[in-house]
């Protein structure tokens, strides 16, 4: 059975309004008017959107599925990366925080002319928080 079809299925008022397109009643709230948007994309993915501000989540606990219901087959790998989840403010912050340190070391490095391995540790340690938020910035 297509995630479509399973989908369709499970809900209620349901009325195809173009190709791959239907409109249905939201089964997470009292829908007196059917406001949920359901959409058949090319590679068998099924996208719900309700006009009336249910979130996804919510509606398929409401039909008892899981977000793997809205698949046919696994996504393929071969897609772009996503964006980042974390804001750039909080990256920016954490580059500003671990350079801030990398510089009191390198500092207390330069006028002893030496270092404890705690020292050169947390410098370490910095290099790879800096360099991990360089990897969540998505460049096209």
């Amino acid at each position: 059975m297509s995630a479509t079809a399973r989908i369709l299925e499970h809900l209620q008022r349901v009325r195809q309004t173009a190709p791959d397109r239907w409109i249905a009643a939201c089964p997470a709230h009292e829908d007196r008017s059917p406001s949920l948007s359901v959409r058949e994309l090319d590679d068998g993915r099924v996208l719900l959107h309700d006009f009336g501000g249910c979130e996804t989540g919510d509606i398929l606990a409401a039909l008892g599925l899981q977000l793997s219901d809205l698949y046919d087959r696994p996504l393929e790998h071969t897609r772009a990366p996503t964006r980042s989840r974390i804001p750039a403010r909080d990256l920016l912050e954490l580059v500003a925080y671990e350079c801030d340190v990398a510089g009191i070391l390198l500092m207390q490095i330069a006028a002893n002319q030496s270092c404890s391995a705690v020292a050169w540790e947390r410098l370490a340690l910095a290099a790879q928080r800096v360099n991990a938020a360089r990897l969540q910035i998505h460049v096209r």
